[in-house]
């Protein structure tokens, strides 16, 4: 498979997963080693950033009237305390990132048995977000630290990071689409941050790198994205959940069957 078409590949992949609750990690994982990517681990990193970029600029895209009214409304006490929600959640995720940067790393080499179950286990909490009661409740700060926690976990790989920040919020009783938009919302900073300290670590590859291949993927990944945006939170106010549920399953038995085969 030549190099452009699999990052397109990986483009769509990343778009589509990021947003829907069927861990994006989890299936850039399963799909490299499907297709034999050989790239070596500042390289897959690379790639890794690069379409993780595009995902954030598509979330700013699609939010950028929420994100304006926010700043055009920062002496209001609710805007205040949903940006000090958003800030707060994000401590538990920079926690894990800074101080298990090299564990977390180690799992995304092909750790497809790993994926496997976190896979399940992202299909088990879904199914029992999907059943809980609808409120009509806010983000609070307290809830925003809970919900960050929930971002923590989700660096596993094969851990949805929507499906378990957007499951946790439900289950904490805020209003779906709150919960699908803050979801979104907050994972932006982090990702930012994360994306700055790779490139000053010099983490990743710039030199011999396929430009155009990278492009590509990263223009895949934005629209993809867009769409996967939109279409998840009309989905999580109507309560289908259950869907991803069963496929997460479905694909945490295919990552278990290529771990014993490849």
């Amino acid at each position: 498979m030549s190099d452009i078409l699999q990052k397109i590949i990986l483009g769509i992949i990343q778009g589509l997963t990021e947003f829907l609750p069927v861990s994006s990690s989890g299936h850039l994982e399963l799909f490299k080693v499907l297709m034999g990517d050989n790239s070596v681990a500042e390289e897959s990193l690379m790639t890794t950033v690069i379409l993780h970029f595009a995902t954030a600029l598509a979330t700013i895209v699609v939010f950028h009237k929420d994100i304006l009214q926010i700043f055009q409304t920062l002496r209001k006490k609710s805007s205040q305390k949903f940006v000090l929600a958003t800030v707060i959640s994000m401590i538990p995720a920079a926690v894990v990132g800074i101080y298990f940067e090299d564990y977390i790393d180690a799992m995304f080499t092909g750790n497809l048995l790993l994926v496997g179950i976190c896979l399940f286990a992202t299909a088990l909490l879904l199914l029992i977000a999907d059943k809980a009661k609808d409120t009509t409740r806010n983000v609070t700060i307290g809830k925003g630290f809970l919900i960050g926690i929930a971002q923590a976990i989700a660096i596993l790989p094969g851990i949805s990071r929507s499906g378990a920040t957007i499951s946790t919020s439900v289950l904490l009783g805020i209003d779906r689409e709150k919960a699908a938009r803050f979801s979104f919302l907050m994972v932006v900073p982090l990702i930012f941050g994360k994306i700055g300290k790779d490139l000053l670590d010099a983490e990743v590859v710039l030199q011999n790198t396929s430009w155009v291949s990278l492009g590509l993927g990263f223009l895949a990944a934005f629209f993809t994205g867009i769409f996967a945006c939109q279409w998840m939170i009309a989905l999580v106010k109507r309560s289908k959940l259950y869907y991803f549920s069963i496929y997460c399953s479905i694909v945490g038995i295919i990552a278990m069957l290529a771990y014993f085969i490849y």
